[in-house]
Order: structure tokens, then sequence, then C-alpha cells
């Protein structure tokens, strides 16, 4: 009889204990919004994966903050890289009352989205948003972990003059805030540089047929051609000048400088004649750190990273670590600890000036050898 008694009175107090332990677990809710369907989905998921990589070795860790041990939950949304769709999704993660947002991918979607986050007092880092706008609009919510268009297209357009030798430009951009002002900052680069822009024409981010536009180029023998834009976008836009004999070299800032580039161009790649620029870089001390991460991302997702992946995880483990800095994930008392952050990553060290940049903002430049992106430089 008493050995019976004992048992479901034994099982109470297990009990009672997991649930005082579950009572001391506090759920931290980050966000992160990226194109998950649409042309740049391939992007948008490669972003994703990086946060929930960093989001796992969190959880693993058995991070504390404040006394509390954390459980890290990734509230993931799609944005179709469209703003009002993006809007939607930050009105939709604020809602949710999530401590802190990584995200967006885009510069069109990141910018409008900044606002939502802003009033509702939620930090922001993005991983990729590389428009200048973003952090010059006052917000102290937002971030960016990777230099911003003035660094990538000014430095694009003196790499076309001095090591290109390019004399005659001719410039397209998407009309997103992205390309037009990738485009916008490598005219004033190559222009600095006595490069005559000898043509100016537009598309949009979901164009397929550039024949009428590129055959208005051809007319101007420019020397390189320069793409403000995605990927998606200049795959075709490489087939379409192959099959229209245009031999200029080619130039875009991160939005081409993807590894899927290869497949969506096809043979129209040809070696070396493709030139862009990643928005971050990894000097040579972090490049065993790098090739460890692409392995372990490799082995996670089975997928390679595509560009921003290592941005997102750093961008998250420099959230959490501001949470932890300031004891609480409350975004009121955390935010302070994030705007003074110095954070050695996968990606290099982490910290933000007075507007929300990134200080010392790397540039990687790359190229395409048969078919793979291979390093050019890193520069500052």
């Amino acid at each position: 009889m008493f050995k019976t008694k004992m048992i479901p009175l034994a099982g109470a107090i297990a009990f009672a204990f997991a649930g005082a332990a579950s009572a001391q677990e506090e759920v931290v809710r980050i966000g992160h919004v990226g194109p998950i369907s649409g042309a740049i989905a391939h992007l948008g998921k490669d972003n994703e994966n990086g946060a929930r990589m960093a989001i796992d070795e969190l959880n693993a860790k058995g991070v504390t903050i404040g006394g509390k041990k954390v459980k890290f939950e990734l509230l993931a949304e799609d944005d179709g890289a469209d703003p009002k769709q993006g809007t939607a999704a930050a009105q939709k993660l604020v809602d949710a009352k999530v401590h802190g947002v990584i995200g967006h991918l885009n510069s069109g979607t990141t910018i409008p989205a900044s606002k939502i986050y802003h009033d509702a007092g939620i930090p922001q880092i993005s991983p990729s948003a590389t428009n200048p706008k973003y952090t010059q609009q006052g917000f102290k919510s937002a971030f960016r972990v990777v230099a911003n268009d003035g660094q990538l297209g000014g430095t694009l357009g003196r790499y076309a003059a001095d090591q290109l030798k390019a004399k005659k430009v001719a410039v397209i951009d998407d009309r997103t805030a992205y390309g037009q002002g990738v485009a916008q900052e490598f005219m004033k680069g190559a222009k600095a540089k006595g490069v005559d822009i000898v043509a100016q024409q537009y598309t949009n981010d979901k164009a397929t047929d550039f024949n009428a536009i590129l055959t208005a180029i051809k007319a101007k023998q420019p020397d390189v051609v320069f793409f403000g834009g995605m990927d998606a976008v200049a795959g075709p836009m490489l087939r379409q000048m192959k099959a229209l004999g245009i031999n200029a070299k080619f130039m875009g800032g991160d939005g081409i400088c993807t590894e899927a580039l290869a497949k969506l161009a096809g043979d129209a790649l040809g070696d070396n004649q493709v030139v862009c620029a990643e928005a971050g870089g990894v000097q040579e001390a972090q490049k065993k750190g790098m090739e460890d991460f692409r392995a372990n991302f490799k082995k996670k997702f089975n997928a390679d990273v595509q560009i921003y992946a290592p941005y997102v995880y750093d961008a998250v483990m420099v959230m959490a670590t501001a949470m932890q800095k300031a004891n609480s994930s409350d975004p009121k008392k955390y935010l302070p600890e994030l705007a003074k952050i110095n954070y050695q990553g996968v990606t290099g060290n982490i910290a933000f000036d007075n507007k929300g940049d990134i200080k010392e903002g790397t540039l990687t430049l790359y190229t395409y050898k048969g078919g793979k992106r291979e390093q050019l430089a890193v520069v500052k």
C-alpha cells in the first residue's frame, strides 16, 4: 500500500519540478523576412537557412538571459521581394510581438518595412539591403551588417576604369530601390574616373525580354554593360547579349554575384566576362571560419551557400549577444547594447556607426571561370 501511494506522489513531484523549470524558460521570438517565393526565392531561402542555423545553435548551447534559460523561436515570413507584401509581413511580425527582426533581403522591401519596426520599437538588422536610404531615415532601430551601395557601386565604377580600362559604359537598372541605387553609385564612381556613360536603359525585376534595350546599347559599342538588379534577370540578359553578339564585360552588384548566376546564364557566361561585388568580405584571418560555416551549412541543408546566409547567421548571433549583454530580451533594454556591439562573427568584426551602418565594411570582387565564382580581391 505504501509503495503504490509513493509512485503517483513521485510523479507529481517530478511534474512540479518540470513545471517550475518550464516557467523559468523564456521564449524569444526572432522574425526573419525574405523572398521565399518568386524569381529570387533561392536567395530568400539561403537567408532563411542562415537564420535557422543560428537559432538551432543558440538553442543547442542553452543560452541564458537575465538568469533564465532561453528558447529561441524563428518566425519566418515571405515578402516575395514585393514592397507591399513586405510591409504586410512586417506588420504580422509586430502583431506576433517578436523581440527582433533579421531582414529583409531587398532594399525595396527593407526600407518601407523599417518604419513599421521603428514605430513598434523593434530592432531590425538587415543582412543584405544595401541602399543607403535604409540607414539615412534616422531610425535608431535599423542596422545592417554589410557595406552599402555607396561603397559597392563606387568601387565597381572605379574598377571598371582602373582595371578593365573601360572608356564607354552602358547602364541598365531594374527600377527597384536596390537596382537604381547601385547603378547610380556605379555611375558616380565611373564618371569620377572619366568614363563616358554612353547609354542608360531601364527594365523591371520580372522582365525576361531585353532585346530592345540591348539592341540600342549594342549600337553604342560599350566596353562594359553594368546591370543594377538581381541574378534572376541578369542570367537571361547575359544569354540575350550573347545572342546579339555584344562582347562587352558585364558588371553588377551583389544581386547578381551569386552561385546561381552560372546556371541562370548557362553557356552565355564566358570566363572572366563578369565582374561583380559582394557587399561584405572575409579577410585572410576569417577564411577558415567561413570554410567551416559553408561545410556545416551544406551538411545541414544539403545546399551550397548562395551569398548572404553567413551574414544572416551573424546578424542573429549579434542580436542574441546584445540581449545577453543587456540581461534582457526586451527591445527597449537590449537596443542600446546592440548599437554599441563589438562582435567577432563568421564574416568578420561587426560594429555599427551612429547611423546603423557597419563600420569598415568590406567588399569582395568576383569573376566567373568554368562556371564557378572566383574571388578577385577583398577591398575596403
